[in-house]
């Protein structure tokens, strides 16, 4: 099927939401069944003793949690802080915070103590960048200025009374609070739904289909199980492998029956291309450790364009750092989500 297609559904029992373009999954956000403080939820947090060498303190959370937050300039021992979840925590490891809280929706990021009005690079057209920044202007006023503000990329095409109404609600939300510092630690702000993810990040669809059923109509359901799998099938019978573990993920890249002298070269480059989407959709991040299919020392660097150019239209946080002396590649990708098989469980 060509064009895009946005499901909102539940899958077995948890809210779901997927975006298919041409027939492929490209994303997928699938509510865990417990999880006290998912990535982005904002609370008020107790400031605990900076840890000597760790650069950084830990922080007692709501329900009896611990985070640890490296933003510890200006705070006190046992002072109240209030902090935004920044990733997932390894089981038993504290959940990582930050004090740069950030209030996102489908058409504006407000920034605290990030003063300033910046919008999307992605949107080019002059005149429609100046009545942007009117619009902003006009929203933020009276504002606090050490509020700043973001206007993202879907706001080139939606109408200014929305944006307008979108950066008051937001506005609204950050003083709010803001201004509610004191007291015992609590969740303030939830993380996002998928269902209200989708919403906010996903480029409008061809096709919306929010009934129930919808996976099974544009078989997502077919797609999800294909995820339990550590196999990936590749163009020309090529193919990789994706083992996570508690140290890192572990990618192997295989030829298959093609015995042609570039056989190595094309079964790289196309693992590459696919994996930053099977990484988002299995929910994987941390350490990443490529054995590729044997190739020449001279071929290096068009892999290393290739993991870039692939890495970059991905939009998480990635740092490629390059080949080992064994001829792996090893990069690290920010993790932002639960592991498939963990929400699952």
């Amino acid at each position: 099927m060509k064009g895009s297609v946005i499901a909102l559904d539940h899958y077995k029992g948890r809210e779901a939401a997927a975006r298919m373009v041409d027939g492929q999954l490209e994303d997928l956000i699938i509510a865990p069944a417990e999880m006290a403080l998912a990535p982005e939820a904002i609370c008020r947090a107790k400031m605990g003793r900076p840890v000597k060498g760790m650069g950084g303190a830990f922080v007692d959370l709501p329900g009896g949690q611990s985070g640890f937050l490296r933003q510890t300039k200006g705070t006190k021992p046992g002072a109240p802080v209030l902090v935004q979840v920044s990733g997932l925590a390894e089981p038993g490891k504290a959940v990582p915070l930050t004090t740069r809280l950030l209030f996102k929706s489908r058409y504006a990021i407000v920034t605290p103590e990030a003063p300033g009005l910046n919008i999307s690079r992605q949107i080019s057209d002059q005149t429609r960048l100046a009545e942007l920044a009117d619009c902003a202007r006009r929203a933020m006023e009276g504002a606090d200025p050490s509020l700043g503000l973001i206007l993202r990329s879907a706001c080139e095409t939606a109408d200014d009374a929305v944006i307008k109404d979108d950066i008051a609600q937001m506005r609204g939300l950050a003083e709010t609070i803001l201004a509610d510092l004191e007291g015992t630690p609590e969740i303030l702000l939830d993380a996002p739904t998928p269902h209200m993810a989708a919403w906010r990040d996903w480029p409008s669809p061809d096709t919306l289909d929010e009934n129930a059923g919808s996976f099974a109509r544009h078989d997502i359901t077919e797609a999800l199980d294909s995820l339990l799998s550590c196999d990936v099938s590749l163009p020309k019978g090529a193919s990789m492998v994706i083992e996570p573990t508690r140290a890192l993920v572990a990618v192997d890249i295989n030829t298959g029956p093609d015995t042609s002298p570039a056989a190595a070269l094309k079964a790289n480059i196309a693992a590459i291309r696919d994996l930053p989407r099977q990484l988002r959709l299995r929910g994987l991040g941390g350490l990443v450790v490529l054995d590729l299919a044997p190739c020449a020392k001279k071929e290096r660097q068009i892999l290393e364009q290739t993991l870039r150019g692939a890495f970059r239209s991905d939009g998480r946080d990635t740092v490629l750092a390059g080949w080992t002396p064994l001829g792996n590649f090893e990069l690290t990708r920010k993790r932002d989500r639960m592991p498939l098989r963990q929400v699952l469980a």
